[in-house]
């Protein structure tokens, strides 16, 4: 078992930097060359050494939400008593780039989902060397952004304390469970990885947009917030799923690379996502609608 399977002698077939073959989209759907920009291109050799670096440097992300707590500690402290900021330019060109950048990771990231579950065995596609199935190449540029982009998105945090906005324990909880995860997940070479990214960055994409929308005064009528809550939840059910997935082929395929440490953190922290939502729609949504009705 493992991406050996892949004939070689289709001539798409790369070899990344730690000399790992690895199919080359770009030779497979020859349209798709076009899309890319030349920092891209260059982006591909990065990759590998950037990963490794990762798995050398264990201490950054636990260093990261350490901080990211006690600003939130401090920053509560500060605003206190003080008058809330008015960043709201700053916040919606915030919110347009990430949302930019979501929809842009969204569509280099999708193609090879489908090619790969087009072109294989779904246990193939759950268990395969992610190095050799997506980790490389230009979705591997794409995969790794999408770690990375965890630790500016910690800023999210920022601008609802200085705009003195509710921080409710979700929005914390969240950033800095799923970095933790992304990270570590990411350094161990978890293979169902790129479904998980491929749903955030869409989801991300269209939600940081309404946020965009929401500080323009530019929202649509049409455009509610619960589309937004039921678009999380459906990620967060599909993240259950991928990882009950994950834990019946790792016991089943011979040589699966899904294991059990990072599949279960996958499943809690997926769990725990989809509890909280769940949660937050019905306190949003559902007992607000309850509540109008007895005021009526």
């Amino acid at each position: 078992m493992g991406w050996k399977s892949v004939d070689e002698s289709l001539g798409c077939i790369e070899y990344n930097p730690a000399n790992v073959p690895f199919e080359d989209l770009d030779c497979l759907y020859p349209s798709m060359k076009n899309i890319y920009t030349k920092w891209e291109k260059n982006m591909v050799q990065h990759v590998i050494p950037t990963r490794d670096s990762m798995r050398e440097n264990p201490w950054i992300p636990i260093t990261a939400v350490t901080l990211y707590a006690v600003l939130i500690i401090y920053g509560k402290y500060k605003m206190k008593d003080a008058q809330p900021w008015n960043l709201r330019k700053l916040m919606a060109l915030w919110n347009f780039s990430l949302s930019l950048f979501s929809f842009i990771g969204f569509f280099r990231t999708l193609p090879h989902v489908i090619h790969n579950l087009y072109s294989y065995p779904i246990s193939n596609v759950i268990c395969d060397d992610p190095e050799s199935a997506y980790g490389s190449g230009m979705t591997g540029v794409w995969v790794q952004l999408f770690v990375l982009s965890k630790f500016p998105e910690l800023l999210d945090t920022f601008f609802i304390v200085i705009h003195k906005k509710p921080l409710i324990f979700l929005h914390w909880y969240h950033h800095i469970t799923v970095l933790l995860y992304c990270w570590y997940s990411y350094a161990a070479s978890s293979p169902v990885g790129l479904f998980f990214c491929v749903m955030n960055y869409g989801v991300h994409a269209v939600m940081y947009g309404y946020y965009f929308l929401m500080v323009m005064k530019w929202k649509p009528k049409w455009f509610n917030s619960v589309y937004i809550t039921i678009a999380q939840i459906s990620q967060m059910i599909g993240g259950v799923i991928i990882t009950l997935m994950g834990y019946y082929y790792t016991h089943r395929v011979e040589g699966c690379y899904v294991t059990d440490d990072i599949n279960m953190a996958a499943f809690l922290m997926y769990g725990s996502y989809l509890f909280l939502f769940c949660q937050f729609f019905v306190r949003r949504y559902l007992n607000k609608g309850k509540k109008k009705s007895k005021k009526e």
